[in-house]
């Protein structure tokens, strides 16, 4: 990957949208295998249908957003295979989530990503005041979010 930042930035950014769009799209098409032999087996009923519809039609905002994250791009798109969301709907998470992923990493990704890796390199004190605020903002988030819903 470190030769990529010293490309042009329309030849990075086309070489990153490609990488994410075969890797998300494989893991989508590995959840529909699984979904298939299963699928065949089992006879969904009125509660888990219904949950599927969901899927179907929620999934690809979560599907764009969850390029957003670290971590969770995988699970998202096995999830949406699993859940067989139809392919044109999952294109419509897929193709937006993968330029946003690739305009992320083409631009600061790279650049947070080396800087996180030379303060472990150099200190690796600052790194865990890193991790540990990185974590308290997240608590933070939860418990405020939780807190929001029972009121």
């Amino acid at each position: 990957m470190d030769e990529i930042r010293s490309w042009p930035f329309l030849w990075a950014w086309l070489v990153l949208f490609a990488i994410v769009l075969l890797r998300a799209g494989a893991t989508y098409a590995l959840g529909r295998l699984v979904a298939a032999g299963v699928v065949r087996r089992w006879q969904p009923g009125e509660r888990a249908r219904r949950a599927v519809d969901r899927v179907h039609r929620w999934g690809p905002p979560v599907v764009a957003l969850s390029f957003l994250t670290v971590g969770a791009q995988s699970a998202v798109n096995a999830a949406a295979g699993l859940a067989r969301m139809p392919v044109p709907r999952y294109l419509l998470g897929l193709v937006p989530g993968a330029a946003i992923w690739a305009t992320v990493w083409s631009t600061v990704g790279f650049a947070a990503f080396y800087a996180v890796v030379e303060l472990s390199e150099g200190r690796p004190g600052s790194l865990a005041v890193v991790v540990v605020t990185a974590l308290v903002i997240v608590a933070l988030v939860v418990v405020s979010g939780r807190s929001g819903r029972r009121r």
